[in-house]
Parts: structure tokens; C-alpha cells; sequence
């Protein structure tokens, strides 16, 4: 009965826990900055928790605001020639199925013509329906940007929302640390738990900040990438490929198809060649940038924490987004690789296996020590007068 109560719970205030697991990321991510202030400085919690989160606020505020508007800045000129871009598209196309339909194809003593081919797709009328489709696009503008205005002020106050949530989160996570450091350490269990809680926050680390660091060095690679071979809007390619980073596999991947569609609607490029092949060139360059990921930072900074197969990390982001959307394709690779953890945990206790398949590295009877050898730390101090 309290599982059903538990559950009704759950799925009647679902809209709620978005923005409490946003809150709880943030809340998570900032922890040593205040911890690191409150060693430097001796002040309480509280007031370090407040100055963190003020100094984060202006200075993401003055980032956002200066990319915001060369972004909005770069998309308004992509809007603007979009009408022309496409056509331009229309004609390549023309042109390569005429070529094509000319050409004479020799497989042994017979000839293969392509000769009607051409005439199957009337392409001027093609050209045409485009245009006008993105012309009426534009017509509506006005009542998107009403649309927009209002889904600004939803998302301001949502903002507010997760902010309010995530400071009364680091100011308390000392507290609720010790509780559930206390509710775990049960006679006989807690070299298991605190194995399991290192275990859990160095999941939990590395994919966090080991995501963000990904975000911000491939974002500024492909930036930089793209500016240098003159492909438009290379800086707001590179904030949504920054982005992207937060979602496994998939992600990466679609960042990418972005920058090869807007390589293939670029009428001019750096190398004088056709806008296909141009796009054919954008492909291997983000190719090798996800090689140069796949294989030289992701080992460094994210490690195998994770330890899960790519198809399980896509099977889970499409799950995830599928039941709590963007957030839960965000956070769907370390929840599936917790459960995992405490699954073969189980498994191995029910079997009357030892719990943990490798040896226990020498890091001492308490978490704290292991949290410490592990360069990490998730609750802060637990004096409840450090608030």
C-alpha cells in the first residue's frame, strides 16, 4: 500500500521533478566551490552558498548575453538568406541529375541510358514551392516571436524556480548527507555502503563534470574549426555542439548533421568547390573531431566510470527522453550505470558472492577518506553549524 501511495505520489507531482533534479545538478556542481570558499575564508555555509552562487549568476549572465546576441545574430542572417539557399540547392541538384541522365552507362556488350530521367521531377516548380513555403514561414514570424515572448516569461519563472530550489539544496547537503550517511552505516554493512557511495559518486562525477568540460573544449574545437574553413554561423555551431555533449552518442551525432547542412546550403566556400563536396569536406572534419573525443579526451576526462555499452548509453537516452524529456535524456547514462552498480551488488549478495567484483583499493574504513582519495566531495562539511 505505501509502494502504490509512493507511486501515485510520484506520477501526480511529475511535473515537479524536473526542476528538482536540475536544482539538485546544479547544487551538486558548485559544491566545492563553496567548499573550497569556506576553507579559505572560515565563513558559515549560507553566505558562502549565496556569494557562489551570485558571482556564477553575472558572470554566466555576461557570457550568455554576449554568444546570445552573435548567435541570434547569426541566425537572423541564416533566416534571411534561407529563401535564396534553398533554389541554389534546387539547381545543384538539377544540375547533377542532368549530368548524370547524359551520361552512358557499359556494364558488357550493353549500354544503359538514363535519358527521362531528368524529366520525372519538374525542378523550377520544386524551386518554387520552396521558396514560397519559407516566404509563408517568415509571414508568420510575428506570431512565433508572440509565441516565444511567452514561453520566455514561462521559462524565467521556472528558472527562478530550479535557482531557489538548488541554493536551499548546497546550503542543507551537509545535513542530508549525514542522514544518509547514518541510514546506510548499519552493523555489518558499512564497508558495503561506503564502497558503494565512492562508487556512486565517482559515476556521478565523472559524467557531470566530465560532460561539461567535454561540452566547453568540443564546442570551442568545432567553433574555431568551422571559423577557420568559413563555414556560417561556425560560433552558433559550436555552442549547439557544446551542447549536444550532454547527450550520449546521440548527440554528438546530430551536432554534426548541423554543421554538414549548413556546409551544404552555403552557396560560397573557402576552397571554391561545390557546395556537396564542401559538405562531403565539413563531414570528415567533424569526423576526426569526434575521433579526437572518442579517443583522447573521453578516456582522460570521463574514464569507463560508466562502463556501459554504446547501445545501452543510446537505448537509455531514448528512454530517459521518452519519460521525463531533455533531463531525462541527460541523466539516463549515470542513473543506468548506478543501477547497475547496485544490481550486480545485490546479484553478487544474493549469490553469497564477494559484493564487489575487484579487490577494494586501499582507501580506508570510512567514505570520507575514499571521497578525499577520489578527489571528491559531495556533501561538504557535516557540522550543522557550518550553515
Amino acid at each position: 500500500m505505501a509502494l502504490l501511495l509512493g507511486a501515485l505520489v510520484i506520477w501526480r507531482f511529475r511535473f515537479l521533478w524536473t526542476p528538482l533534479a536540475i536544482a539538485a545538478i546544479i547544487a551538486y556542481l558548485v559544491n566545492p566551490l563553496v567548499s573550497w570558499l569556506q576553507r579559505k575564508t572560515a565563513i558559515r555555509r549560507t553566505p558562502a552558498v549565496l556569494i557562489v552562487y551570485g558571482l556564477l549568476f553575472l558572470i554566466l549572465g555576461a557570457a550568455s548575453f554576449v554568444l546570445g546576441l552573435v548567435a541570434a545574430g547569426q541566425s537572423a542572417r541564416l533566416w534571411r538568406t534561407l529563401p535564396d539557399l534553398l533554389p541554389q540547392l534546387v539547381q545543384e541538384i538539377q544540375r547533377r541529375v542532368v549530368s548524370a541522365s547524359t551520361a552512358v552507362w557499359l556494364i558488357g556488350p550493353y549500354e544503359i541510358r538514363f535519358d527521362a530521367f531528368a524529366d520525372l521531377v519538374d525542378f523550377d516548380a520544386l524551386s518554387r514551392e520552396l521558396r514560397q513555403m519559407v516566404q509563408a514561414l517568415a509571414g508568420r514570424s510575428g506570431r512565433w516571436l508572440a509565441n516565444v515572448a511567452q514561453a520566455t516569461v514561462s521559462t524565467l519563472g521556472e528558472t527562478l524556480m530550479v535557482l531557489v530550489f538548488s541554493i536551499y539544496m548546497a546550503i542543507d547537503s551537509p545535513r542530508v548527507g549525514g542522514i544518509i550517511s547514518d541510514l546506510a552505516h548499519q552493523p555489518g554493512y558499512r564497508r558495503d555502503a561506503d564502497r558503494l557511495m565512492r562508487d556512486t559518486l565517482l559515476i556521478w562525477n565523472a559524467y557531470l563534470r566530465g560532460q561539461i568540460i567535454l561540452g566547453m573544449v568540443i564546442g570551442t574545437v568545432v567553433a574555431i574549426t568551422l571559423s577557420l574553413l568559413q563555414v556560417n554561423n561556425a560560433l552558433a555551431l559550436g555552442v549547439l555542439s557544446g551542447l549536444l555533449e550532454f547527450l550520449p552518442v546521440i548527440g554528438p551525432v546530430v551536432g554534426a548533421g548541423a554543421a554538414v547542412l549548413v556546409a551544404l546550403f552555403q552557396p560560397e566556400n573557402v576552397f571554391g568547390i561545390s557546395p556537396w563536396a564542401f559538405a562531403l569536406v565539413i563531414t570528415g572534419v567533424m569526423f576526426l573531431i569526434q575521433q579526437l573525443e572518442n579517443n583522447l579526451l573521453v578516456p582522460r576526462i570521463v574514464g569507463d566510470a560508466l562502463d556501459l555499452h554504446p547501445i545501452a548509453v543510446m537505448v537509455a537516452v531514448l528512454m530517459g527522453a521518452s519519460l521525463a524529456g531533455l533531463v531525462g535524456a541527460v541523466l539516463a547514462a549515470p542513473v543506468v550505470a548506478s543501477l547497475k552498480l547496485y544490481g550486480v551488488y545485490i546479484w553478487r549478495k544474493m549469490l553469497d558472492l564477494p559484493p564487489f567484483p575487484e579487490p577494494e583499493p586501499p582507501s580506508g574504513d570510512s567514505a570520507a577518506a575514499g571521497r578525499a582519495a577520489a578527489g571528491l566531495s559531495l556533501f561538504g562539511p557535516r557540522d550543522p553549524a557550518a550553515k
